[in-house]
């Protein structure tokens, strides 16, 4: 078999295509949550903490050039080493939204599931030689 007809029995197995769809549906959902942390959640975080702008928040770790404007895009333009700690608090808020969406779906998917199979199935009918043999037993045991 060549590399090729191997790759191509690898490719379209379902697995594969499934987790590609996840992966696409995962990096759109990702943008979602990024949307809504950046310019929703934060902007409401930072004024009930006194109109803080988070992704303004910084620490300067060198110095900076004469000329350079006191704000992160300019300082890190100009290669000054910057300490941006609000970039990070918003990644983690970010990554918590998510991490709890991800939780409740899961969660909902699994009561789905063990609803699903709390369910009782139809009862299967015997096989054909057993419900013989019933019927012949029960045709003995009448007087």
């Amino acid at each position: 078999m060549s590399i090729l007809s191997e790759f191509k029995e690898f490719a379209v197995k379902g697995n594969v295509i499934d987790l590609a769809v996840g992966v696409i549906i995962g990096a759109a959902f990702g943008k979602i949550v990024d949307s809504l942390v950046a310019d929703i959640i934060m902007p409401i975080v930072g004024l009930v903490f006194g109109k803080l702008d988070f992704s303004n928040l910084y620490v300067v770790l060198g110095s900076a050039p004469a000329g350079v404007a006191n704000n992160l895009a300019e300082l890190k333009k100009a290669g000054v080493p910057v300490l941006a700690y609000g970039n990070f608090i918003t990644i983690a808020v970010n990554f918590f939204i998510l991490a709890f969406i991800i939780f409740m779906m899961v969660k909902q998917i699994n009561r789905l599931r063990k609803t699903q199979a709390d369910a009782p199935s139809a009862p299967v009918a015997p096989p054909e030689d057993i419900a013989l043999l019933r019927e012949i037993r029960d045709s003995l045991k009448r007087p």
